[in-house]
């Protein structure tokens, strides 16, 4: 059973945290209407598209502002605190810093745990409903590419052809063990082309030594065929990086296609990562936020608190920004990518809560 005094801590540090989503919440709203109107805005559709769009995309948003939800819910329930002078009251009756901050530790993880298994699941699903119906308005939809355990599979469409592409694995800018079917508009089968090695560096593909079969004839080319598409190494990367649509049983199940095709998972294994930590990351950013606002006078205005919070959201944002892009280039190892920032605001944290208990 909880004690009174963890009861009341709780149910403040909930209140706010709800309150402070609502608003982050309304305003992920604002800003998607205004870009999905920019994107409809020459298409021929229900003007409800825009709004139905926003709302499913923005609970993925939101998941991605959630740490700095936790840092700012903790440095206004300490503000509230000092202002009605609460601290001292719970002070009086035998309670120590420690011990309030312990119980934010563990409701921050406990919130966390929740958001990971539940609400990230449910907000990936929302992502994907809305990637899917955008898809449908935009002109990429005539050509799309996915993994399977068979392989990459890729549809493309120029002018009148389709080809349907399908290559064992992928290595740096190759497709390796090709076979390519080229059909004509009324998805007849033109030819037939094999190829042991592509180069996808640009669009206009480079096929080495292709074996080609049309009308029943195959024949061995020594020379190199070039072949038009819509696909370059960069555009194939750009459509697998969208991975906020996949919930964590389709993340580990991309995770096995992408090894068995030989196409590099890091992307994948740093998101997971940073999923299965955060919880931790949410707890250390509330023990962060608690011991800066007893370092700073009591009397400072609330602009002053939430300018002091938006620079400390800044500030961990591109420290995690810059260690996850070292992380996926292989600049730095993977999962230092992940726990160097975990551990530098932990040491920090640390550091903070040896005098904290002196206040």
């Amino acid at each position: 059973m909880f004690k009174t005094y963890q009861k009341y801590i709780i149910a403040n540090f909930l209140s706010k945290f709800l309150l402070i989503s609502i608003i982050f919440f309304c305003l992920t709203i604002i800003l998607g209407v205004l870009e999905e109107i920019s994107f409809f805005k020459n298409l021929d559709t229900n003007f409800l598209y825009p709004y139905f769009l926003t709302l499913l995309n923005a609970p993925i948003t939101l998941f991605e502002i959630f740490p700095f939800i936790f840092l700012l819910t903790s440095q206004f329930l300490f503000y509230d605190l000092f202002k009605k002078d609460e601290l001292n009251l719970l002070k009086k009756n035998g309670l120590s810093n420690l011990n309030i901050i312990k119980v934010l530790f563990f409701l921050s993880l406990a919130m966390g745990v929740f958001t990971v298994l539940i609400y990230y699941n449910l907000a990936s699903k929302l992502k994907f409903h809305y990637t899917n119906i955008k898809n449908n308005f935009s002109n990429d939809n005539k050509y799309l590419a996915m993994v399977t355990d068979s392989g990459l599979w890729i549809k493309d469409e120029i002018g009148e052809k389709t080809l349907i592409i399908k290559s064992e694995y992928v290595k740096g800018n190759f497709l390796s063990q090709s076979i390519i079917n080229e059909f004509n508009s009324e998805f007849q089968l033109i030819r037939t082309i094999q190829s042991e090695k592509i180069d996808i560096t640009e669009k206009n593909w480079i096929v080495f030594k292709p074996i080609i079969t049309e009308k029943n004839i195959t024949r061995k080319n020594s020379d190199n065929l070039f072949l038009m598409t819509n696909f370059d190494q960069n555009k194939i990367n750009k459509l697998f990086s969208n991975i906020t649509t996949l919930d964590l049983f389709d993340l580990f199940e991309l995770k096995k296609d992408y090894e068995s095709l030989g196409y590099s998972s890091d992307e994948i294994l740093i998101h997971l990562l940073k999923l299965f930590t955060m919880p931790i990351f949410y707890g250390v950013l509330t023990i962060l936020s608690a011991i800066i606002m007893f370092n700073f006078k009591k009397d400072k205005s609330l602009l002053f608190h939430i300018i002091l919070g938006i620079l400390m959201s800044v500030l961990i944002y591109y420290m995690n920004f810059v260690f996850n892009s070292l992380g996926n280039n292989g600049r730095i190892p993977i999962y230092s990518s992940i726990f160097f920032p975990i551990l530098v605001i932990s040491i920090i944290s640390t550091i903070g809560l040896v005098r904290i208990n002196e206040k």
